[in-house]
């Protein structure tokens, strides 16, 4: 488990990362979210030992970190950072073998990947003839062929069309099952939301909103369901438990009272009208992240 206790890391004035804390366990991924400038970049970058942090301790399995540490980390960074002028096999063994492994390890291990990501007629190109998605592939190959036990994914779907981006997807989730620690950092808030089960919200360097994102959304949903009637929507009005509804083309969305459950008033309401559809709305990850920022700013 990586774990991060009051971490601050400043330039001159200005608080890129301000006291931050927080944990990553095994066998989950990890969101690292924030707008522009928040400061996740600098987080990870003190993770990986880039830059060196101000106060605070990082620690993994309980220890801090050390060159031994570094070699258990996968790092997939969102600016391309390949030898462009280089063969995408020298580049694959060069960057394995700063992780320790050895030359026949890594042969085997980039062939397997490159095989996998179905770019093994690349494998003598020079990384500056290839499409941005295939370098992308490449840069994922290196964060990856030493078998990590955290691995840190900044945007790794950048450049990728829906296909690639699913095998991608896949791939991650693989390393998930195995029991590795995954902190992804992206701005892709629907991403984040289906494979992320913790998140950290960062704004101006500070922790803003942090935790499980079921509790959160449960936290920021209200008391909300969407229904499909076979009758007139009037009836609502009727019941007490209903705050408010929308009607829209063939949909019914419903804020209920904090003291019902949507499964009693579902009860409550096949008792008077025939329901075609039924579902609680949770919030999406987007609208939280963008109405956490906005309050901040209000600030």
């Amino acid at each position: 488990m990586l774990e991060i206790k009051n971490l601050s890391k400043y330039y001159g004035n200005i608080k890129a990362v301000d006291d931050l804390s927080f944990k990553v366990s095994p066998g989950k991924i990890f969101g690292l979210l924030g707008p522009n400038g928040a400061g996740k970049s600098t987080t990870i970058k003190t993770i990986i030992n880039v830059i060196k942090p101000n106060d605070g301790e990082i620690l993994f399995d309980g220890k801090p970190i050390n060159e031994q540490f570094l070699n258990r980390i996968g790092y997939l960074p969102e600016e391309r950072g390949l030898y462009k002028k280089s063969k995408v096999i020298d580049v694959i063994v060069y960057l394995a073998r700063l992780k320790n492994l050895n030359y026949n390890e890594i042969i085997s291990k980039a062939n397997l990947w490159l095989e996998k990501l179905g770019v093994t007629e690349l494998r003598n190109r020079k990384i500056e003839e290839l499409s941005k998605g295939n370098q992308q592939k490449i840069q994922f190959i290196c964060a990856v062929i030493h078998n990590p036990d955290l691995l840190i994914l900044d945007e790794p779907f950048s450049g990728f069309d829906p296909i690639n981006q699913q095998e991608i997807k896949n791939f991650i989730l693989d390393f998930l099952d195995s029991g590795k620690s995954i902190i992804l950092s992206t701005h892709q808030m629907d991403t984040a939301e289906k494979l992320c089960a913790d998140i950290l919200l960062l704004n101006n360097g500070k922790s803003v909103l942090q935790g499980s994102l079921q509790e959160i959304k449960q936290k920021f949903g209200g008391n909300h369901i969407r229904v499909n009637l076979n009758g007139d929507e009037n009836i609502l009005s009727s019941f007490s438990e209903v705050i408010s509804y929308e009607v829209y083309s063939n949909l019914i969305d419903i804020h209920l009272t904090d003291n019902i459950s949507p499964s009693d008033f579902l009860r409550k309401l096949v008792q008077r009208v025939s329901v075609n559809h039924f579902s609680i709305v949770e919030p999406t990850l987007e609208k939280i992240f963008i109405d956490t920022i906005k309050n901040e700013k209000s600030k």
